[in-house]
């Protein structure tokens, strides 16, 4: 079975839309859009890939209108997954669309959220939020007349659920998708292509926020080693675009090495076509040894300097106090929760509820909503 939309290059390891095992829902298209494009322009319609635009990466948002939001991160990772897909003949829609989703459950102030949230939820089944970001496609989107969710095709939903986590996941939702087996290869590049974003946006970040500064950076073995090659090329070159030269050296670099190594290792374990790469049950795509090594120590520094860096520290704790004091006042007075929510308590539970509310919210909508509730002048 062909479709006649697919593009005609892609490799047979590729995952394709005519041969997805589809939708959970059955549905008549106005179009014949291959399925993993559909999908990719869903997600980017849906209302929680709205909120990512205020939700934390490491800088609250009213801190700048510079730094990185969970949004603007997305967007870098889903264009760092198709640069690596294309280069890899790989299934670009299905590429995009993971990175565009692999983020739609991520809370408010970032990490720090994640962390509270699933603190608060221990005894309630917890929270992580990939988990969340398929309950997101699967339940919490409300767009359409016969089903709740996005109706998404399995492979999105297979990438989603197996995001950065281990594929044999005990959850009563891996059950459905081959649990203990890995997933697409377009799937398995997502984790590195959200490493290489967020790890080379955060260096832009701390070096404009003063947090880190280019003499500590110049200790870096990986940054020192590119940033030479730069000025060796650019000798009068000035220090900011030294810095956004440099980082998209290392984006470049980080990527060639991907599809290296991915290259080497279908050869290795003789991976033609998707089903191979299924029964063969090994992850591919990764970097190599020393790319691993490199990445290790900027790692390293970047949580020493930027992640625990004081300031950052401050609105870390004060995150942590807004969430768990709207969470337990929601969960004693739960009618202060919008009234389309009461009717999911009896389905989900009400701590459930509270924690989907939640992570749903954006940075501003936290603040203001904390305010509301423990402001007494506040208006409501």
């Amino acid at each position: 079975m062909t479709d006649s939309t697919e593009r005609a290059d892609l490799a047979d390891y590729a995952c394709k839309s005519s041969y997805s095992l589809g939708r959970k829902h059955e549905e008549e298209f106005r179009d014949n859009r291959p399925a993993f494009e559909r999908d990719r322009d869903r997600i980017i319609h849906c209302a929680a890939f709205r909120r990512l635009e205020y939700k934390t990466q490491v800088f609250v948002n009213h801190e700048g209108d510079y730094y990185r939001t969970r949004l603007t991160h997305s967007l870098e990772v889903s264009q760092i997954g198709r640069a690596i897909a294309r280069k890899l003949h790989l299934n670009e829609e299905l590429t995009e669309a993971l990175a565009l989703a692999h983020d739609l459950g991520h809370t408010p102030f970032g990490h720090t959220g994640e962390e509270v949230l699933d603190q608060l939820m221990r005894d309630y089944g917890g929270f992580e939020h990939n988990l969340q970001s398929f309950r997101v496609v699967d339940e919490l989107e409300e767009r359409y007349p016969s089903f709740n969710g996005l109706n998404l095709t399995w492979e999105v939903r297979e990438g989603i659920i197996k995001h950065a986590g281990p594929f044999d996941s005990p959850t009563e939702v891996m059950a459905g998708f081959l649990p203990g087996v890995v997933p697409s290869i377009e799937a398995q590049l997502i984790n590195y292509a959200d490493e290489i974003a967020y790890n080379n946006h955060d260096i832009d970040d701390g070096l404009k926020s003063g947090y880190i500064t280019l003499d500590m950076l110049e200790r870096i073995d990986l940054w020192q080693r590119v940033s030479t090659e730069v000025r060796q090329k650019y000798p009068t070159i000035d220090d900011r675009r030294l810095v956004y030269q440099t980082i998209s050296a290392l984006i470049g670099l980080q990527i060639m090495d991907i599809c290296s190594t991915v290259a080497a290792n279908l050869e290795k374990y003789s991976i033609v076509n998707c089903e191979d790469l299924r029964l063969v049950n090994q992850t591919v795509v990764h970097f190599s040894d020393e790319i691993v090594m490199l990445n290790m120590k900027l790692k390293r520094f970047l949580f020493e300097n930027l992640y625990r860096h004081y300031k950052v520290e401050k609105m870390r704790i004060k995150a942590e106090i807004f969430i768990t004091r709207l969470f337990e006042t929601y969960l004693r007075y739960p009618t202060l929760l919008p009234p389309k929510y009461h009717a999911r308590f009896d389905q989900f539970g009400i701590q459930r509820v509270v924690c989907d509310y939640i992570a749903g919210m954006t940075d501003r909508f936290a603040l203001d909503e904390y305010r509301r509730l423990f402001e007494p002048y506040e208006r409501t």
